[in-house]
């Protein structure tokens, strides 16, 4: 599945955990999240992407004390599955819930990929 996914973790800022598999998934995540910075959930179709944001499902927050929040551009056919927040969390986060548990903590995240 193609997927950007973008989030923090307790100590580190704002990054790429996934880049669908573009060089830079900057454009791509800009074109469904660029006028709903504010919105703490969301679900927008755009064409044939979507864009995803909901906060993190265990509450979990970073050292400043903010709940991180999850966004995720969906490409494909989960774009059609999907016609909620609620949809989007159901399907989207088992994908990467176990990933995150591992990343969370770390000092650094790891790099983008996939």
């Amino acid at each position: 599945m193609k997927l950007i996914w973008a989030t923090r973790g307790r100590t580190w800022g704002f990054r790429f955990l996934r880049n669908g598999g573009f060089a830079d998934p900057l454009p791509e995540y800009d074109k469904v999240f660029s006028d709903i910075e504010d919105k703490r959930e969301v679900w927008r179709r755009v064409g044939e992407t979507a864009g995803l944001r909901f906060p993190d499902p265990l509450g979990r927050k970073d050292r400043a004390g903010r709940v991180i929040p999850h966004e995720f551009v969906v490409f494909g056919p989960l774009t059609d599955e999907i016609t909620s927040v609620e949809d989007g969390r159901q399907r989207v986060w088992p994908l990467v819930a176990n990933d995150f548990a591992n990343y969370f903590e770390l000092p650094k995240p790891p790099s983008a990929n996939k």
